[in-house]
């Protein structure tokens, strides 16, 4: 199967679906992460515009993803170019032809995570199963319809690919606590260790 991470930024990818990422590659899938931003024009003067790029390329090389695209569309500026990323989703589709698509959810309010979720819809719809992401800081609510139960591996995995965030290890979100807690409290939902959660926007079989 082939499956298609759409992160609207280095790392977004990562931080929901670390574990689900590291758990499908382990499976045999063929995992293609895009990165619609690297964040460049948010980047400290003291550090290298690219850092998030290189940060984000050693994290998915844990995570066993197969290929990674880097595109580089302004941070919080995704709507003014809403129809440049839908025309650059329905190139993946023809291209790729996932089978499964992780996009951030419905519910996610930040706002390049919003044109991200919408267009996935226009473009995959009728092609692809697709999950959404819980990030929990960006969102007021959540539907959790499907757990993917992890192992103590994919978990280690996705906490070792976050280490590689020098330039983010101040952001609380990156804390291996709060990590560990979300994946846990999910786990205790569907009676194991660990799991992720995401919306079912689309299921095709």
């Amino acid at each position: 199967m082939i499956v298609l991470v759409l992160s609207p930024h280095t790392d977004d990818g990562e931080l929901a679906a670390g574990g689900t990422i590291a758990r499908l590659a382990r499976e045999g899938n063929e995992i293609i992460y895009v990165a619609f931003s690297y964040c460049e024009d948010t980047i400290p003067d003291n550090l290298p515009a690219s850092i998030l790029k290189d940060e984000c390329k050693k994290a998915l090389a844990v995570l066993g993803v197969s290929k990674t695209i880097f595109l580089n569309f302004k941070v919080r500026e995704f709507l003014a170019v809403r129809q440049k990323i839908l025309d650059t989703m329905v190139r993946l589709k023809k291209d790729i032809g996932p089978s499964l698509v992780l996009s951030p959810s419905s519910f996610d309010t930040h706002q390049d995570h919003q044109v991200i979720y919408n267009e996935c819809v226009r473009a995959f719809k009728k092609s692809a199963s697709i999950w959404g992401m819980e990030h929990p800081l960006n969102n007021l609510s959540f539907r959790t319809d499907i757990f993917v139960t992890l192992t103590r591996e994919d978990l280690n995995k996705k906490i070792t690919a976050l280490k590689f965030y020098k330039s983010q290890e101040s952001r609380p979100y990156f804390e291996e606590g709060y990590i560990k807690s979300v994946v846990r409290m999910h786990g205790m939902n569907v009676n194991t260790e660990f799991a992720e959660v995401f919306e079912c926007i689309r299921l095709v079989k």
